[in-house]
């Protein structure tokens, strides 16, 4: 199945917009993989400024190509990203950030990934993991590095809930057969150069999916192609993806009181207030 991005603003500070694939009409998630987003290169002409917001019960995996971003919560941390290096926010029962790209740099190019945490552990404490070093595996045609998970023999340490994967994968020109788990879901996302995926030939920022049953794929490219591989063993595990918005906050409501807080709705207030304290500091320190 390919589907196609569409063009979602960012934020309403600045002109910046994403390009997303799931969730979808035809595809709501792959396994934990909830939201996909793509942008740039974007010159920073207009920096992106992701003010402080609340999240719960899923994790974000933010992933650059180009630039440098940073980033701040309401635990604590303040961490700068790079090309290569990987910050997981785990919002758990509750968590906000903000995300401020840096002047260091001309163009901004990353993707954003969030993952739903199973219901189960959907109250899990709220983490900030940043892996300057990931797992690589290169071949003669083939660069992977190991964001989530297992991938062709390498493991990534960072934090999951779930038997899911999170690979970027450079390819140069020509065919290449990639091995994959015949119980996994896949989804393959073009960052850039041109790729065939099987019979789909996507654009960029466009995304293939793969139901289980797919022992490997024959990936082709003319010039050679970047792309995320994203994919979950397919199972009975129930997700519900957080948000930030009041049908977000509403879920969040309902979630934690399903799960025995005391006080669920303290809880609730008490992420949006953060959020906007962190959003006040925020603006009064950087703009």
């Amino acid at each position: 199945m390919l589907i196609e991005s569409r063009s979602v603003k960012l934020t309403t500070r600045t002109g910046i917009a994403v390009n997303r694939t799931i969730p979808h009409r035809n595809l709501r998630t792959i396994g934990a993989w909830c939201f996909v987003d793509h942008f740039g290169p974007t010159p920073q002409t207009d920096g992106m400024v992701v003010a402080a917001h609340p999240h719960t019960g899923l994790q974000t995996v933010t992933w650059l190509f180009e630039g440098e971003i940073e980033h701040r919560d309401s635990i604590g941390s303040i961490q700068s990203i790079r090309p290569g290096q990987l910050n997981l926010l785990t919002a758990g029962r509750g968590i906000s950030h903000s995300e401020l790209s840096m002047a260091t740099t001309d163009n901004l190019h990353a993707v954003q990934l969030w993952v739903a945490i199973p219901e189960e552990s959907i109250v899990a404490v709220p983490a900030f993991e940043h892996h300057a070093e990931l797992p690589k595996v290169d071949t003669d045609k083939l660069q992977a590095t190991v964001l989530i998970g297992d991938f062709m023999g390498s493991h990534s340490s960072a934090t999951t809930f779930s038997d899911m994967v999170g690979v970027e994968l450079v390819i140069g020109p020509g065919g290449h057969r990639v091995e994959l788990r015949g119980d996994y879901e896949y989804g393959f996302m073009l960052v850039s150069g041109d790729l065939q995926v099987g019979e789909q030939v996507l654009s960029v920022s466009d995304l293939v999916y793969l139901e289980p049953g797919n022992d490997s794929v024959e990936l082709v490219s003319v010039q050679g192609a970047t792309l995320m591989l994203i994919g979950e063993y397919r199972s009975a595990k129930r997700y519900l993806c957080g948000g930030t918005s009041s049908v977000g906050l509403i879920w969040m409501l309902l979630l934690l009181a399903k799960t025995g807080i005391p006080d669920p709705l303290a809880s609730v207030l008490l992420s949006t207030r953060l959020a906007a304290g962190f959003q006040r500091q925020i603006c009064l320190g950087f703009n």
